[in-house]
């Protein structure tokens, strides 16, 4: 009995220490989190316009030839997946890389560019072709970041490497709230809203000194735009999935103590009820 109630005391001091650190884990996370939401804030109407506006242009340069709007036969396809450099985020990792892999109908034509060690780490594993990684920036987005991958994506599209280029990042809907997502980059297609807007408001656009040169100045900085968005979502998305998962951690971490502290409760009144009744069965031996 006295060895099972220290298996008991050794138990809960080991849960004790795990439930410290969740706990520290939770704040640091809370705190990463205010951190991202604010830049998220700040900068989301930024790259919202910079979306809309380039689509606006798109969908009035009728008759305007350029290789990032016209369709090519799809042959190979780029892939930038956006996960993070560390776990212990419940299923934020998980959940992008599931949705890539799912995305991705042939691996022999897929390549894609890995932000986050994560994301490297699982599509290595399963042989995919990783043409370019980039790792330790997942918590700490910055622009220049976001305009290396977008150079390399522009710069593989027009060689030819690739025929269409995909982002995969997790959007950041709420405190609890996010959502893998797809994004179509390469070639810049309207949806059919896009279409009907397109065919009711016709806005005529003088390019000086050319269109082709426009939209080659124009798609590259929209492209890092939208990549360095997806990054701040990504970011945020993770820190507020990791502060979840801590502060579960840390509920399931207090029951744990809570049932231990009652078996050491139980065990010991048992060692008590015992002793008593071994004193009690000597004095009556002794009579």
């Amino acid at each position: 009995m006295g060895q099972n109630m220290n298996d008991i005391k050794r138990r809960i001091k080991s849960v004790t220490s795990t439930k410290q650190i969740t706990k520290a884990m939770e704040l640091v996370a809370t705190a990463k989190l205010k951190r991202a939401r604010k830049k998220l804030e700040q900068s989301k109407p930024y790259y919202n316009k910079i979306y809309e506006s380039i689509r606006e242009i798109v969908a009035n340069s009728k008759g305007i030839k350029h290789e990032f709007i016209e369709k090519r036969e799809i042959k190979n396809s780029l892939y930038i997946v956006l996960t993070g450099d560390r776990g212990l985020a419940g299923g934020y990792n998980s959940n992008v890389c599931k949705l890539a892999e799912n995305t991705i109908q042939d691996k022999s034509k897929a390549k894609l560019i890995t932000i986050g060690s994560k994301g490297r780490a699982y599509f290595a594993k399963r042989g995919f072709n990783i043409a370019y990684e980039m790792t330790g920036v997942s918590e700490t987005p910055e622009l220049v970041n976001a305009q290396v991958v977008g150079e390399k994506a522009v710069e593989m599209y027009k060689a030819g490497e690739i025929d269409e280029v995909k982002l995969v990042f997790t959007e950041f809907i709420s405190t609890i709230n996010y959502k893998p997502m797809v994004l179509d980059l390469l070639p810049l297609a309207l949806d059919d809203e896009e279409e009907d807007k397109k065919a009711e408001d016709v806005i005529i656009f003088r390019y000086e000194p050319s269109p082709e040169s426009v939209l080659n100045y124009l798609i590259p900085k929209y492209i890092a735009s939208v990549i360095y968005g997806a990054t701040i979502e990504a970011s945020a998305s993770e820190q507020g999935s990791r502060r979840v998962a801590m502060e579960n951690a840390t509920d399931n971490a207090e029951d744990m103590i809570d049932e231990l502290d009652l078996m050491y409760n139980r065990a010991r009144q048992a060692s008590i009820t015992q002793e008593i009744t071994e004193i009690v069965s000597g004095a009556d031996a002794l009579e």
